[in-house]
């Protein structure tokens, strides 16, 4: 209850706000046009992000960073199979808006997440990013409020804490402890993660192009986490070795 009390900060309200944003766009953009273009779409965010904090946030990408997000991003498109509704028509070119609202929402979350003060502890983060995008849809739900069963209403409860509470504090604290281009990278296990359940529950199978996909994505995914933890591994040495050095040559000037 403490970490309720602590001022989150206007940078964690905000990025309620993107959060709230990059769920309606999301939502509208599947209406209005193709699943996989919406999802495209969206999921140029963590490239984006990573461009981004490349210039202005000093997380640069290397040569094998490069080649690991594009190679992600090449086995969601395979994934996909590369089919891409381009069809014409009004609701076609609003749902491509309303998906480049959500993208650049999530990019956003991504983004303002790497900058919060740390000092803001992570509960603190998700309860009031989640309460601030809660109350951005209140005016929504009261203009048509609909009649909600009690099972629903379970399900509801479920889907709120398990993949919105659970799953914002997971990314959360990756984006907390991870640089954009790594988050980015592994970002894209999600649409896996979902492609798997529809082909266990619902009976959806995977051809082998998109199992081919499914591959790039984890080799990718899995060489950069690899990657990351090695260059932490390396970056902790540095300063261990540096401190030992300092506390040694302290040491020969006391004796002096």
């Amino acid at each position: 209850m403490r970490l309720l009390l602590v001022w989150p900060t206007w940078p964690v309200l905000v990025n309620g706000l993107m959060l709230a944003g990059f769920i309606i766009f999301y939502i509208q953009a599947m209406y209005l046009t193709s699943m996989a273009m919406a999802i495209m779409v969206l999921y140029l965010a963590p490239l984006v992000a990573s461009v981004y904090a490349h210039f202005f946030l000093d997380e640069r990408l290397n040569l094998p960073s490069v080649v690991l997000i594009c190679t992600a991003l090449f086995g969601f498109a395979m994934m996909m199979e590369f089919k891409l509704d381009f069809s014409s028509g009004t609701n076609h070119v609003l749902g491509l808006g309303f998906a480049a609202l959500g993208l650049c929402c999530y990019s956003a979350f991504i983004l303002i997440n790497r900058t919060i003060a740390s000092r803001i502890h992570v509960f603190t983060r998700t309860f009031y990013q989640l309460l601030a995008g809660a109350l951005c849809m209140v005016p929504f739900f009261l203009s048509d409020f609909p009649e909600i069963s009690g099972t629903n209403w379970l399900w509801l409860v479920g889907a709120g804490f398990i993949p919105g509470f659970l799953g914002i504090l997971c990314a959360v604290i990756a984006l907390e402890r991870l640089p954009a281009a790594t988050f980015g990278t592994l970002a894209y296990f999600e649409p896996i993660f979902v492609v798997v359940l529809g082909w266990a529950i619902f009976g959806e199978r995977l051809n082998t192009m998109q199992l081919t996909g499914c591959l790039f994505i984890l080799a990718s995914g899995s060489i950069k986490g690899y990657l990351a933890a090695q260059n932490g591994r390396f970056k902790n040495r540095q300063v261990k070795e540096a401190s030992n050095g300092v506390g040694d040559y302290a040491e020969r000037h006391k004796s002096n």
